[in-house]
């Protein structure tokens, strides 16, 4: 951004501190009407032809700019990874209201890690905990596809889902 003489174009379009459009003018005489105002010509647009530039106080400019990318920010939000545990042996319904907030999670645009964990003899069978993920994919196949696929960890099996771009 580039504020008073370092503006080097010879004509700009100037917009007053109000918002109303003076035309396109020399940057001499924009650069005098600043003056006259006490306030910096600062180059809001510099890939336009001619470049645009308001007439502004520039720490008051700053500011703005800063509590745009503050509020900007705020209203962002990362994708959260999110975890849900599962055992080998779930019951039907108990696997349903574990998928129901898997969806939740997916619906917010959150990722999501599906762990199954392994206890005792359990771990022999880790065919079953690689069944219960492949019926968890299709499951979720409308609305998740899968970012990792599933990896064994000792006594856990993990599988990440991400939610699909509508």
């Amino acid at each position: 951004m580039r504020v008073n003489q370092r503006i080097a174009a010879a004509q700009v379009r100037l917009i007053d501190s109000d918002g109303t459009q003076l035309g396109i003018r020399p940057i001499a005489e924009a650069l005098g009407i600043a003056r006259t105002k006490g306030l910096d010509l600062i180059e809001i647009a510099p890939q336009a032809n001619p470049p645009v530039c308001k007439i502004l106080d520039h720490s008051k400019y700053l500011y703005e700019m800063e509590r745009k990318n503050r509020e900007s920010r705020r209203k962002q939000k990362a994708g959260m990874l999110k975890e849900v545990r599962l055992s080998p042996v779930i019951g039907i319904h108990d696997l349903d209201v574990k998928l129901k907030h898997v969806e939740e999670f997916l619906n917010e645009h959150d990722k999501v890690r599906i762990t199954v964990v392994f206890r005792g003899r359990q771990n022999q069978h880790k065919d079953l905990g690689m069944n219960l993920l492949k019926q968890v994919q299709e499951r979720l196949a409308a609305i998740a596809s899968v970012e990792q696929t599933p990896i064994t960890d000792r006594n856990r099996l993990f599988m990440t889902l991400i939610p699909k771009t509508h």
